[in-house]
């Protein structure tokens, strides 16, 4: 090992672990989990590697060789920058770099191979376009139903999120800046829904809306950004936050923009009295169900590998039956029940990712989706344009009460030590599960 030390020059090692925490980054890896996988690849190649400093945006590498050869001019230090936009999530490139790390640890991957094996996985295309539309289809069909809508508030939703996807796909990503893409994608998503329920197409418009933009939530920023906090990372964790603050208030601009155009157009605005639950769909089998289509769904657009699809859903279903079975038999306010289901979500995704050898952040991300406050985001938006300021105010504070509740249980989760999980005694460095 001395001698591979003594030979490797540094420049290259750190120029290939800083290209792999590139792909990590710009693809929705946590901060902890780049800073600990470009370690894990500069240490074996005997590099010292206590110098690399990670942003939400950004990596500063610099390191220093412990033995270095006598001759021949190489560099004994090294500093980089890189600038690294957050611009989409694709969550199996994140999955094949930290096998990457691990093959590297092993010894079964030279510097060369490494080389070679990150230089595919960036060029690795995203799923095709279809699946992602089938994947925005399917997912706001099942969390219409989720969250109370009836069979044909599914459909509409279906045929809603499929039409949105297309329009992400094929001109906002493309063309549009992030905020006014997000404005402008919620605004879509609602008034075809206003136009399917005039129609008569859907019978609940508020469970239609509330299914067709929770492809829009930026639950990514939001997960990471609690996980970023609950590592330590404040400056990563707060800027993913305000990310996802501004996703959530793009929704509710587009929401609301939709509400009052429709009104202008009609001569007023449609009401509406409330949540209201289907029976159709109220049923514990069928909300499981359909947790599990939603969150299977989600795994999709996230880009989640495909061996990975049927666990993420499992999760989310299960978070979703365990958060019912506490709001309707055990009388537990919904505060707390997003708490426990929420450490549950997060300890079967700490579990799975040990069974299956991949970041536990592949299933966290997709499990808790069916906790997010989706519906009172929308409800705060209605409130707000039909001049309600009390409902508004309140069905905000209750979106608020279910995101900190969502970042309390992840991070009472994430504090259990690793080694309840993997039956191993900690190693010295974070863990990347």
């Amino acid at each position: 090992m001395q001698d591979q030390q003594s030979q490797t020059d540094l420049a290259e090692v750190l120029e290939v672990a800083s290209e792999a925490g590139h792909i990590l980054l710009e693809n929705g890896a946590e901060i902890s989990r780049v800073e600990d996988i470009m370690s894990r690849i500069a240490t074996h190649f005997g590099v010292d590697s206590s110098n690399f400093f990670v942003l939400s945006n950004g990596i500063f590498t610099t390191g220093s060789v412990d033995k270095v050869r006598q001759g021949g001019g190489q560099a004994q230090t090294y500093a980089n920058v890189e600038f690294i936009p957050i611009r989409g999530i694709q969550l199996s490139k994140v999955v094949a770099v930290n096998r990457l790390s691990y093959d590297i640890c092993y010894g079964m991957c030279t510097l060369d191979q490494a080389r070679e094996r990150l230089r595919l996985i960036r060029a690795e295309a995203p799923k095709p376009a279809w699946e992602q539309i089938l994947g925005s289809a399917f997912g706001a069909a099942g969390f219409a139903a989720v969250f109370g809508g009836g069979w044909m508030d599914c459909a509409a939703a279906f045929v809603v999120g499929a039409l949105l996807y297309v329009y992400i796909l094929f001109f906002s990503s493309r063309y549009l800046s992030k905020i006014v893409g997000g404005i402008s994608n919620a605004l879509l998503a609602t008034l075809l829904c206003v136009a399917f329920y005039r129609i008569g197409f859907g019978d609940s418009l508020s469970n239609m809306i509330i299914g067709s933009v929770m492809p829009l939530i930026p639950g990514v920023p939001f997960v990471n950004g609690v996980r970023d906090l609950a590592n330590s990372d404040y400056i990563a964790g707060l800027t993913r936050l305000t990310d996802a603050m501004l996703g959530f208030f793009c929704i509710a601009l587009g929401v609301a923009f939709s509400f009052l155009l429709d009104g202008w157009i009609f001569g007023g605005m449609i009401p509406l009295s409330g949540m209201t639950v289907n029976p159709e769909t109220s049923g514990l089998l069928v909300q499981t169900v359909a947790a599990f289509i939603g969150t299977l769904a989600f795994a999709d657009l996230f880009g989640v590998p495909r061996a990975q699809y049927f666990t993420a859903g499992f999760i989310g279903a299960i978070g979703w039956c365990i958060y019912l079975v506490l709001i309707r038999f055990a009388s537990a306010s919904p505060t707390i029940a997003i708490i426990l289901s929420s450490v549950l979500i997060c300890v079967m995704s700490r579990i799975s990712a040990i069974q299956q050898k991949c970041p536990a952040q592949v299933f966290l991300l997709c499990g808790i989706f069916p906790l997010v406050p989706g519906a009172g985001i929308f409800w705060c938006s209605y409130y707000l344009v039909s001049a309600q300021l009390p409902m508004a105010l309140d069905s905000g504070f209750g979106a608020v009460k279910a995101a900190v509740a969502i970042v309390l249980g992840i991070i009472l989760a994430m504090e259990l030590p690793q080694r309840i999980f993997s039956g191993r005694r900690p190693r010295p460095e974070r863990s990347v599960h």
